[in-house]
């Protein structure tokens, strides 16, 4: 075929008809845009409305400028650190993303000549010259030459596909196994071939899969529960403060001290209202958004660490809840590569080691898939050849046998032949010729008369059945055979002497293995989503230990086809494996899942996987893997390790065990708080606050901000993998929990209320002796000193649910440092904080008392702890 290829003009009327090779890509939103959605945060609006409340009291002389102002630098930094640190992660993955594509380059033949253009600039009807190891730029046809291509990025699978120019027999194209069409972003293994290009752009399969991962994802589990938790709170916040204006007006009625004058009910309105707002700045935890954003970001780096790269932010939480995880087999459970496991001699003695052969038959085996052989050995790696070569070149360069290859010997060599379903290679060896064949094993073992034994001497082989059965065995447990054979001169026609027969698999990761456990043991079902066919898939599967139980489901795609969702649905629970599969299966798997309420979880490498990496609430993509697929990913494996997303789970559980433990801190404080106020309003003197709005913004501030940092450092603890994962609906704050900080908050309360109504009248107790507003300033200052002692100490509560509430504090130094720095910010609050926090210094007794008062939570929670079962010590 005469090969001219366009003309300058025709490449400008195909671009403006059928469109440049582009894809089309979404960009990132910008960081303001990310700031502002970030508002929408159901924590961040309560904070809004107590920041508006907060502006108009102070424009009515009811407030400090500093109140709102505080409150303002709190939703800041809250909003801030996740927006600013997302937009980090999606820069650092687009600076990648652009230097890879920088590389892409095709070489096209336009006006009668080979140029090479960059892949942006391909069109329709181009002509593509396609080598091996070139990615191929555009969906087309071949028009002359042959080739291998591996399609893995399509379809997952390591096994080669042969292109051939059609000559007009007809194929479909949305078979990926034809032998006329090759697509985008699959690459050529092998031989020479001419492309001309059908589609480009957007219209190729590879782009299509690109667009339909570019769409939105449905909100976190974090965010579910976190939105619930913030109606809860919002409606607790509101009903308090209603309660204490009715409160305060029916108190202040029984006492007969309501206002008479309109200046004095205005007063009196004021008053009710500036508590009632003071009581829902108390309900909200400030802290809570900054602490997620600091938790994410510190996993985040530390995962860094680990190879692990988090793309989107959330995708790290959302670990944390999986509780099905839909895996790519290839590359991802399998090491993504062929290799050698097993070969035996004519009597079927089977060998796992190259080394435990006598020299004699390992001689023979060098010469016969090492000469005979189309990849090539250099300083320890192999170069070109197809995917059986290379794991056959490479069982020899791991044995280091690569260097007794004797190229010399080598008079003539015969690539695979697909009529005679085997390749040869003739040597010199002392004088003498000798023809060694390697191919399919059947054909072989039917043309041989005898065998080399494991002693390297030439039998006649008899039992042929024996060695067909072996060969039977192996092919059921998904090997990929091969045999190895030889006869005297420059012929392979003839009969042969048998030399082995090898067995080469897609061998499944050693560490996968174990890291599979791991996260089976931590609640989550683990499900393999492949291309093979249904006996290698579920034989991959038995060996990485997916298919343990009799009740344990493989189907293939028909299979799964052929039922309604609602049968899936019913079969998802048992479901291990699913064979032959399409991208649509992947998709529809993670959708059926997802309405079961599972949180799922995908992983991939392939432009196959990424709508399904999309779809799913969390995707992992490898860092070997496509560009188009780690778009998708929520987070990227830069190792390629299974392990690594184990190590990802337990980080997104150590961080939503840290959002629980600042809660159960924080909502103590708003418990106590908010029933400290209210009681404390309807039985204390008129006017008098028990806490004013600034020892509780100072409090808020304090203990939200420091105690974020406190509990955003707390170490992964392996423990963590044993615990069940916990339904995307279920609240975020459990029964223990809820327990927990009543009790603490109810204790907190009743010293607060014992300090301001039973030592007024036993002053002694404090050594002290002082009357009217004097003692009503001091008791308020020994109060503020035990309720921020009080609430520091059960800090040390809430980080751990067992009874020993120091263990692990030497991994976290960051809490000790917090904790110290709250007992000294309290102690100069309450020494030096004077008029504007309505405090003065306290004596020796009294501090005394106070630390002592508040240490008494930790015991008071320990009796809890022991009531409602603490569980065992951790390791």
């Amino acid at each position: 075929m005469d090969l001219k290829g366009l003309t300058s003009k025709q490449v400008e009327e195909s671009r403006q008809k059928n469109g440049t090779n582009a894809l089309t890509q979404i960009p990132p939103d910008p960081l303001w845009k990310k700031i502002l959605e970030g508002f929408k945060d159901p924590m961040i609006m309560i904070l809004l409305v107590a920041l508006a409340v907060q502006v108009v009291l102070f424009f009515m002389g009811q407030a400090e400028w500093y109140e709102p102002v505080g409150v303002l630098i709190a939703i800041l930094i809250a909003n801030g650190v996740a927006s600013v640190s997302e937009n980090k992660q999606e820069g650092k993955a687009s600076a990648l993303k652009a230097e890879e594509e920088a590389k892409e380059m095709a070489k096209v033949v336009r006006d009668g000549k080979l140029e090479e253009i960059h892949v942006n600039d391909v069109v329709v009807g181009d002509i593509i010259y396609l080598q091996a190891g070139d990615k191929i730029p555009a969906d087309g046809e071949i028009v002359e030459g042959e080739c291998k291509v591996d399609q893995a990025a399509l379809n997952g699978e390591t096994e080669e596909a042969e292109k051939v120019p059609a000559n007009g027999e007809a194929y479909d194209i949305k078979d990926l196994l034809n032998k006329h069409y090759a697509y985008r972003g699959t690459v050529v293994c092998g031989g020479e071939a001419y492309l001309e290009v059908k589609v480009v752009g957007d219209k190729t399969l590879f782009g299509e899969l690109a667009l339909e991962v570019q769409e939105e994802t449905r909100q976190t589990p974090l965010q579910v529960k976190l939105a619930k938790l913030a109606k809860q709170i919002s409606t607790f916040g509101y009903i308090g403060a209603i309660a204490i204006i009715v409160g305060v007006f029916i108190s202040s009625a029984v006492r007969g001290q309501l206002p008479d004058t309109g200046i004095g009910w205005l007063k009196f309105a004021m008053n009710a209202i500036t508590v009632a707002v003071t009581i829902i700045v108390c309900a909200v935890p400030e802290g809570l958004p900054m602490l997620t954003s600091i938790l994410l970001s510190f996993q985040s780096m530390k995962m860094a660490k680990d190879n692990v790269l988090v793309r989107k932010i959330n995708g790290l939480e959302t670990a944390g809840s999986l509780s099905l995880l839909f895996s790519d087999k290839t590359g991802t459970i399998t090491e993504g590569r062929l290799s050698v496991v097993e070969l035996i001699t004519g009597n079927v003695t089977k060998y796992d080691k190259f080394e435990k052969l006598c020299p004699e038959l390992q001689l023979d085996i060098i010469t016969g898939i090492g000469l005979n052989n189309s990849s090539q050995a250099s300083d320890g790696q192999v170069i070109g050849g197809n995917s059986t070569d290379r794991a056959l070149m490479t069982f020899l360069v791991d044995s280091k046998a690569e260097g007794k290859m004797n190229k010399d010997e080598v008079r003539a060599f015969n690539a695979f032949n697909s009529t005679k379903k085997m390749s040869s290679v003739t040597i010199c060896r002392d004088g003498s010729f000798c023809t060694y064949v390697k191919g399919a094993p059947e054909r072989i073992v039917d043309r041989c008369t005898h065998y080399i034994d494991e002693n390297g001497n030439k039998k006649e082989l008899i039992e042929k059945g024996v060695v067909m059965q072996y060969i039977d065995e192996q092919a059921a447990r998904s090997m990929r055979l091969l045999g190895v054979a030889k006869r005297d001169g420059e012929s392979d026609e003839g009969d042969l002497t048998l030399v082995c027969v090898l067995c080469i698999r897609d061998n499944v990761r050693k560490e996968a293995v174990a890291a599979i456990k791991e996260v089976q043991d931590a609640g989550i079902q683990v499900v393999m989503v492949t291309g093979d066919r249904k006996e290698t898939a579920v034989a991959i599967a038995k060996d990485a230990g997916l298919l343990r139980n009799p009740e344990d489901v493989a189907l293939t795609s028909q299979e799964m086809g052929e039922k309604t969702d609602e049968e899936l649905k019913a079969i998802i629970p048992h479901l291990r494996v699913v064979a032959r599969a399409l991208p649509t299966d992947k998709s529809r798997l993670v959708r059926c899942a997802q309405e079961l309420d599972y949180v799922v979880g995908m992983t991939g490498d392939g432009v196959n996987d990424s709508p399904a990496l999309k779809k799913a609430d969390v995707g992992f993509a490898m860092g070997s893997g496509t560009e188009v697929a780690k778009e998708a990913g929520d987070i990227t494996i830069l190792d390629d390790n299974f392990s690594s997303i184990a190590k990802a789970i337990l980080y997104g559980r150590t961080m939503f065990k840290g959002i629980r433990k600042f809660l159960i801190f924080q909502l103590t404080v708003n418990v106590a708080a908010v029933l400290t106020c209210f009681i404390g309003s309807l039985f204390g003197v008129e006017g008098e606050q028990m806490m004013t709005v600034v020892q509780l913004l100072v409090v808020n501030l304090a203990m939200d901000t420091l105690a974020a940092i406190a509990f955003g450092s707390e170490p992964a603890l392996k423990e963590y993998m044993k615990d069940k994962p916990i339904p995307r609906q279920e609240s975020i704050v459990s029964k223990k929990m809820f327990f927990q900080f009543v009790i603490s908050g109810l204790y907190l309360t009743l010293v607060c209320l014992a300090i301001r109504f039973f030592i007024c009248d036993h002053q002694s107790i404090f050594g002290i002796e002082k009357t009217g507003e004097d003692l009503y300033t001091y008791l308020r200052s020994a109060l503020f000193a035990t309720f921020m002692m009080g609430i520091t100490f059960n800090g040390f509560n809430a980080r751990t649910e067992h009874m020993n509430v120091f263990e692990n504090l030497g991994r976290n130094k960051t809490f000790l440092i917090v904790m110290g720095v709250l007992l000294l910010v309290q102690f100069v609050f309450v020494t030096f904080g004077g008029a504007p926090l309505s405090v003065e210094a306290l004596n020796a007794k009294t501090w005394l008392v106070c630390i002592v008062l508040a240490f008494l939570v930790i015991p008071i929670d320990m009796i809890r702890k022991a009531i409602m079962g603490a569980p065992k010590a951790s390791e």
